[in-house]
């Protein structure tokens, strides 16, 4: 894990010092709303709608026990006892005082974490694969590149104010668990045909009013070109984007208007303009990066405790089978431990919950662990004769929920509980969805299924990758909720298709009931996921099963 130096540290209080001088000026009447937005938003404040939201970044979604009992101090002194993890791997504090805020931040900066660029017109947050380290399909570690790419755009004087925010990921396995195909970049680490790893550039994706799918850029990039390669992506972007319409300023609009081509031809001359600047101090820096992402000393040690436990306890076995993942250490498993128990808020967390996950992790998880975008915590190197061990504790403060990747497993903004921007509720749909499939006993039955769910246009909740996605809206004051069917996060990343005519809200958690009820009678056998029955049979006989009287209409 990376530690700051002296450098960064004297960055970041000076930071911190400044932004507490801004506070007081607001908060004294110097510095009006309008003039505070955007140097609170450079410091990762909100105001929502009730109070000022902080959001914390945790790049590349990488904590250790210290930086997550920190986060659970924060909670406790200065919100509700709670946080909430984010699908940009951050977590946001929804009730803080502003005048509270700088205390916040000094008290992040204690244990090396920050709020700088989590908002804004800027290089935002670096995400990874919150697998990363551990993944048995992984090529390397991409959590130094991230690390990298994380310190050359802070405070990076050319995009501070950029036309709009501007999202990078990371990943290195054979399988996508970054989502991508939807950020404004990003980079995949990859082999050529001569086992010389290098990194295929993605551009122009995005969700959003206009969603789309990014594009390879560059198929196979040397290793020593990355900063300059993506310094060139967003200088370009940063000089042709659209200013005139926010709605139209991010660089997938970009793309699309001027095609890939055209825009391939101009990173390259751009490359060309810069790269000799670049004199190997960058590959330099990321060579004493990695050194600090060693991996642990991992131990060698019967998992008799393992097959005792899953032999003998049926809920045991059924959080293993569903929550456990493949180390790429024998003997070892990656734990991905739910912050959607059925009923609860989708990726809140309290502050016991963050204590006794930081415990875990120091006594069991080599002090690691890890935020995914799909609102989760992981504890990605555990060893198999820890895990009933670790199984107890979870079950002690209700985090032991036994549901990845299934149906109640959803992804889901805050809504219109918290967000300013929001035209309809996000959690309450979560909420009843997951207590509904609970009651009706179906969620193993049904399987891999992702619904994902935003309050708003602005896809938070990355609806529009779902297998099953739910869009709120307003619809002349009234709560409207669209489902889309058929989306995908993985590598073959899809937009899902809208299924037809929206539903009120006392209505979205019977249509997918009746949804899901629908794909148990049209599936090949019990092996068969929604996804590939969706694939298989198109959108005409599930839409056949969500509009049960236009098609009683029609017989």
């Amino acid at each position: 894990m990376y530690a700051y130096n002296d450098f960064d540290t004297a960055f970041l209080a000076e930071r911190n010092r400044q932004f507490r001088a801004q506070v007081e000026r607001r908060i004294s009447g110097a510095l009006t709303e309008d003039e505070f937005r955007p140097l609170r938003l450079m410091n990762g404040v909100y105001l929502q709608l009730h109070a000022y939201m902080l959001r914390v970044a945790i790049p590349y979604g990488t904590l250790n026990s210290a930086k997550m009992n920190q986060l659970a101090y924060l909670a406790e002194k200065w919100d509700k006892g709670y946080g909430h993890f984010t699908t940009r791997q951050n977590i946001q504090y929804n009730w803080p005082k502003l005048s509270d805020i700088p205390d916040m931040l000094d008290a992040l900066g204690e244990v090396e974490m920050h709020a700088t660029q989590t908002s804004g017109n800027t290089i935002r947050n670096v995400t990874a694969d919150h697998f990363a380290g551990a993944a048995a399909d992984e090529i390397e570690d991409p959590r130094p590149l991230a690390e990298l790419i994380r310190q050359w755009s802070t405070d990076h004087p050319e995009f501070q104010f950029l036309g709009r925010k501007f999202k990078i990921a990371v990943s290195a396995g054979a399988k996508d668990r970054a989502v991508l195909k939807v950020h404004d970049l990003a980079v995949r680490i990859v082999q050529n045909d001569a086992g010389e790893v290098g990194y295929q550039i993605v551009v122009g994706g995005g969700l959003g009013r206009t969603p789309m799918i990014g594009k390879i850029l560059h198929d196979f990039l040397p290793r020593e070109d990355i900063l300059p390669y993506i310094e060139a992506v967003v200088s370009v972007w940063n000089q042709i984007g659209r200013r005139d319409n926010k709605f139209k300023a991010r660089i997938k609009i970009t793309v699309h208007e001027h095609g890939l081509d055209d825009i391939r031809a101009r990173v390259n001359e751009r490359y060309a303009s810069i790269r000799p600047g670049y004199t190997g101090a960058d590959q330099a820096l990321l060579a004493e990066i990695r050194a600090q992402f060693a991996a642990p000393q991992f131990r060698e040690a019967p998992t008799a405790a393992f097959d005792l436990a899953y032999d003998a306890d049926p809920l045991f076995r059924a959080w293993a089978d569903s929550n456990l993942s493949e180390h790429r250490a024998p003997g070892y498993a990656i734990v991905t431990v739910s912050l959607k128990k059925h009923g609860a808020t989708p990726g809140d967390a309290s502050a016991e919950q963050m204590r006794t996950l930081a415990a875990l992790a120091k006594q069991y998880g080599h002090d690691e662990l890890r935020i995914s975008h799909e609102q989760n915590v992981i504890l990605p190197h555990v060893h198999k004769s820890d895990l009933p061990a670790i199984y107890a504790a979870l079950r002690e403060v209700e985090l032991h929920t036994a549901n990845i990747g299934m149906i109640s497993d959803i992804i889901a903004c805050p809504g219109m509980d918290y967000c300013a921007l929001a035209t309809a509720r996000s959690i309450p749909v979560a909420q009843q969805i997951a207590t509904r499939f609970d009651e009706l006993k179906l969620e193993h039955d049904i399987g891999h299924l992702q619904i994902k769910i935003s309050g708003c246009i602005n896809a938070c909740g990355h609806h529009h990758v779902g297998h099953i996605g739910i869009l709120g809206l307003d619809r002349a004051g009234v709560e409207n909720y669209q489902i889309t069917l058929g989306g995908d996060a993985t590598w073959d990343a899809a937009l899902g298709e809208r299924a037809g005519p929206g539903f009120a809200y006392d209505e979205i958690v019977p249509a997918i009931e009746r949804l899901v009820q629908g794909y148990l009678e049209l599936r090949l056998n019990e092996d068969e996921t929604f996804i590939e029955a969706y694939r298989r049979l198109g959108l005409a006989p599930f839409k056949a099963h969500l509009y049960p009287e236009a098609r009683a209409h029609a017989a």
